[in-house]
This record gives C-alpha cells, sequence and structure tokens, in this order.
C-alpha cells in the first residue's frame, strides 16, 4: 500500500466530501499517522471509510466521522478537554495537535497503555491518560470542549453539564438502526443548544444508561 496516497485520498474523497473542510482539522488528521494507531490485524484499512474493531466489542470510528467530529468542536490551542473513550489514541492526539491540555478517560487499561505508546511515539506531552468508568466523572471538573468516541442509548445529562460556558460537546444519541451526532453548546449556567449534525450507528458507551425494557 502506497501510503501517502492513501492518506490523501481519504482526505480528498472522504472528509472533504463529508464537509469537512476546516484547514486545522484536515491538516491535523493527515499530519497524525492513523496507520500508527490501527490495530496490526486491519492495517490495510487505516485509510478505508470504515469502523475498525478493537478489543473489548469497541471501534476506532471511520476517518469521516472522525474529521467531523473534530471540526464541530472548533477546538482553540487554549481549550481543556475531555475526551470519552481513548480506544488507540488517533482522536486523543489529533485533540492534542488541535487544542490545550487534553484528559482521556478509558474503561480498559490495555486500550490506555498502548494509547501511551502510541502518543509518546509522537512527542505529545499534553495529554493525560486515566483509567476509569467516564460515568463517574468530577462535578467539580468542567472543559470547554468534550468528546464522546461512543453513543448513548438513552441521553443524559452527565457530560453537558462538564462545559464551562461557552463550552461545545460532541456525542451521539440513539439505538440501532438510527443514532444521530449532535453538538451542544453550553449558553450560559443554565441555557444549552442542540444542534443535529448527521445520523451513523456507533456501539454504546459501556455502562452507559438504557431504557428501561417492555414489561408484559
Amino acid at each position: 500500500m502506497n501510503i501517502e496516497a492513501a492518506r490523501e485520498q481519504m482526505i480528498e474523497q472522504q472528509l472533504r466530501t463529508w464537509a469537512v473542510l476546516d484547514p486545522k482539522v484536515l491538516e491535523t488528521v493527515s499530519a497524525v499517522p492513523r496507520e500508527k494507531f490501527v490495530p496490526d490485524a486491519y492495517t490495510k484499512l487505516a485509510f478505508a471509510d470504515t469502523m475498525i474493531p478493537l478489543a473489548h466489542e469497541q471501534v476506532m470510528f471511520s476517518p469521516s466521522v472522525e474529521g467531523r467530529m473534530l471540526q464541530a468542536l472548533d477546538l482553540k490551542d487554549s481549550d481543556e478537554i475531555l475526551e470519552i473513550g481513548t480506544g488507540t489514541g488517533f482522536v486523543t492526539a489529533c485533540l492534542s495537535r488541535l487544542g490545550g491540555r487534553v484528559t482521556s478517560l478509558d474503561l480498559f487499561d490495555d486500550f490506555t497503555a498502548r494509547a501511551r505508546r502510541n502518543l509518546d511515539a509522537l512527542g505529545s506531552r499534553n495529554v493525560d491518560l486515566v483509567t476509569t468508568d467516564a460515568n463517574t466523572l468530577d462535578p467539580e471538573r468542567h472543559y470547554d470542549a468534550i468528546a464522546v468516541t461512543a453513543s448513548l442509548p438513552l441521553y443524559v445529562p452527565v457530560f453537558q453539564q462538564a462545559l464551562n460556558v461557552g463550552g461545545r460537546l460532541f456525542l451521539i444519541v440513539g439505538e440501532a438502526p438510527t443514532m444521530e451526532a449532535r453538538l451542544i453548546r453550553r449558553l450560559s449556567k443554565t441555557d444549552w443548544h442542540t444542534e443535529s449534525l448527521f445520523e451513523t450507528v456507533v456501539p454504546a458507551l459501556i455502562n452507559a444508561p438504557r431504557r428501561a425494557g417492555f414489561v408484559f
């Protein structure tokens, strides 16, 4: 595989055609070597427009979804960022290039360990990786941007409450076959604005609240 040609094709035929046009985002996705973050068994799919399976029934988002997420968050280099779901660390690396300090949480210590190796190899120093359940956030901590890299079957406001005023939250809500990617902005201490971005289907956040089943 010609890696650089495949990377350019990913940018031009996947991200740009799905309305990812922010030059900073395109440069970042191009600069972070996605092939280094993909599990060895899926190296040939590093630049394909598909989710890539990970351990624990998790996935890497497709490049187009990653691009839309990064663009929607509109990151600034002073932003304090929270990532829910570290995975292999690819999105973490992109967030760290686009924003300020990144705190990334994952339930699985093998993901955290691999992501640390990947990020260290890139020289990323503005990332804190924490192995913990994201459903138990510190209520005293607030962030300028939050990226949730899994879906919420049932929307709960815990993540939007963790935003600073002016902060942005990307998350995916619903259950298959249709889920909605949303951008939520905190306008004040008591007001938020929600924007629908696109539809997709991704695995649910582990331990996320779900609707109660029907009882007959």
